[in-house]
Parts: structure tokens; sequence; C-alpha cells
């Protein structure tokens, strides 16, 4: 997968045959996964299982929820055309379906985002790409932090 820029210079990936079907989840308001019947769901989309390395998986729909497993915050903007939007939280949510992805958080405030909170999909149409990224689930409920790194 590659990476364009809008006229505004926002980085946008560049679905590739590979990755269109996730991509065009995004657009239907689902987040589309890759699930191999032996080993599950995962992600970032390529052509063989990342573990047993068959390539007789399918494209799934998820339930789009989870919760955040970490996090940063970009408090300066370090991409110029998502400076207005900073401080903002970018997060490795782990679904519910097990696999983990990273995407910003969005309708929260940056200060407010913890481990464990709980999450759904959220997508956003820029231009002919519709991007995901996570919100606080509508319970916004903080699951347990599973670590006693977090204790």
């Amino acid at each position: 997968m590659g990476l364009q820029h809008t006229e505004s210079g926002r980085p946008l990936p560049l679905p590739n045959p590979t990755t269109q079907p996730y991509f065009d989840g995004a657009k239907e308001r689902k987040l589309r996964m890759q699930r191999c019947p032996r080993d599950g769901f995962f992600f970032y989309p390529r052509s063989r299982c990342p573990v047993c390395l068959g390539d007789d998986w399918s494209w799934e729909d998820t339930s789009g929820r989870g919760s955040v497993h970490s996090f940063t915050v970009d408090r300066i903007g370090h991409v110029p055309a998502l400076r207005e939007l900073a401080p903002f939280a970018i997060a490795i949510v782990e679904l519910e379906e097990g696999p983990r992805i990273t995407a910003r958080l969005v309708d929260v405030d940056a200060d407010s985002v913890e481990v464990g909170l709980a999450v759904e999909a959220s997508y956003e149409d820029v231009g002919d790409m519709t991007v995901v990224h996570f919100r606080p689930a509508s319970s916004a409920t903080s699951a347990p932090a599973t670590s006693p790194a977090f204790a």
C-alpha cells in the first residue's frame, strides 16, 4: 500500500488490489478484515495468513468495537495538513476479534484517553477515500487494563 496526498497535503493511503476490499468496506461504514479459517482475523491486509501462511482466507466484517491498547498524543501537528487538529490521539486499538489496528481517535479530548478505553469504528470521507478512525464507544466505559504494568 502506498501513500497519496490531498491538495491540502493530508496523507492518505493508496489502496492496491490486496488492500482494496478493506477500503471498500470502510466506504460502506464497515470494518472489514481478512479471516483465516484456522487462525481467525488478521490485520494489515496481505496475501497470506501471517500465522499459517494459508491463502484460503476470506474478507469478513468485524464488530468495529475494541479498546485502546496503547496510544500517543500529537500535540504539535507533525503533519502540517493535520496541524489544525492538534492535539489529537493516535491509538493502537485491540479489536474484539483480536487484531490490533492503528488509527486516530476522534470525538474525544486527547488528554482523557486512557488504556482500556472502549472504542468503536468511525468513518471520515476525504475526497474519494474513506478513512477509519475510532471514537469512544456509545457506552463510553473503560475495560480494565490486563497488564500488571497498568495496575
